[in-house]
């Protein structure tokens, strides 16, 4: 990866892990408790799982290029589809093991917003040119 690569990967990687929903497994276990519901069926009905695992699956991925290329009204390059899966990679390596995430969080929307956006600002120069 380039430097100049290697500097949006880094950002798009802090932007996102900063963005995330998690919890701890101990203070899902208490709320579970709490709501007189055993640790497997909160698990269940959240659709839970380790941040590493959530953040690594092949549904995020899939989800967050689908939501790109809405966004981009076209299909995504291979370049787009390899950094959607290196972000993702990266901020699902750097969770702790006992951090809690569900599916439902936002960050297939928020890393195809910013994709999309990285997207503009290489698009934009190039239709300046042009006129």
């Amino acid at each position: 990866m380039a430097a100049a690569n290697t500097a949006v990967h880094d950002e798009l990687l802090a932007l996102v892990t900063k963005t995330l929903c998690t919890r701890p497994l101990m203070g899902f276990a208490q709320e579970s408790q709490l709501d007189g519901e055993s640790l497997k069926d909160a698990v269940d009905r959240y659709e839970v799982d380790y941040a590493w695992h959530v953040l690594g699956s092949d549904r995020m991925r899939s989800e967050t290029i689908a939501l790109l290329e809405t966004k981009l009204k076209h299909a995504a390059n291979d370049a787009q589809k390899a950094s959607v899966a290196e972000v993702l990679a990266a901020a699902a390596a750097d969770q702790p093991a006992h951090l809690l995430m569900s599916f439902d969080n936002d960050v297939p929307e928020q890393l195809a917003a910013l994709l999309c956006a990285q997207h503009q600002r290489k698009v934009t120069p190039e239709v300046e040119a042009v006129i």
